[in-house]
């Protein structure tokens, strides 16, 4: 019997040194691979938890609204920008360095609601900010193209029409609290 044991022991020892190390081997691996599953799950979480915002199925329709005008708005000055930087260039108009610069300004200004419908679109809370302000400067372009009367007017409500209704419904509870603002914030 002892003649086996010393065999078993010196079968064992090479066994045993070589399921130590596979067991060593083993176990580093499925350390790694549970290190690797536990940061891998929080990112999966944190992923999800910043898609959600981010699609634009997530959010309320009074949000997409709200972008889709503001987009509008952008696309409308910058389509007058391009045409103003165009007859500036290629047309005849009374003072060409005049329309040169009222087109690049209008390029410009046009950013700014394109780069917050944008935001919106995508539920960012910074956009609500430039979306209102950009409403905020509409009003008294549209009331100025209302006193100029004639085929302005039609421009003017429009304008004013588009102003109001993306005020209403960016200060609208559901779009707010879509953004993170407001009562969930004050608590």
């Amino acid at each position: 019997m002892s003649k086996k044991q010393p065999r078993k022991a010196s079968a064992k020892a090479p066994a045993k040194g070589s399921a130590t190390t596979s067991a060593k081997t083993s176990a580093a691996g499925s350390a790694k691979t549970s290190a690797a599953a536990q940061v891998k799950a929080p990112a999966r979480t944190a992923a999800a938890g910043s898609a959600a915002p981010a699609e634009p199925a997530a959010l309320p329709g009074r949000l997409t609204a709200a972008a889709a005008l503001t987009a509008l708005e952008g696309l409308a000055l910058a389509a007058l920008g391009v045409y103003m930087l165009f007859v500036g260039i290629a047309g005849d108009p009374d003072s060409p360095q005049q329309a040169e610069t009222g087109g690049v300004t209008l390029l410009a200004l046009a950013a700014l609601p394109l780069v917050a419908a944008g935001g919106l679109r995508l539920g960012r809370r910074w956009s609500r900010g430039p979306a209102l302000i950009t409403q905020l400067m509409a009003m008294p372009v549209a009331w100025t193209l209302w006193t100029t009367g004639g085929a302005m007017t039609a421009a003017a409500v429009a304008l004013a029409l588009a102003a109001v209704a993306v005020v209403a419904l960016l200060v609208n509870p559901t779009a707010t609290e879509a953004l993170g603002i407001g009562p969930k914030d004050a608590a």
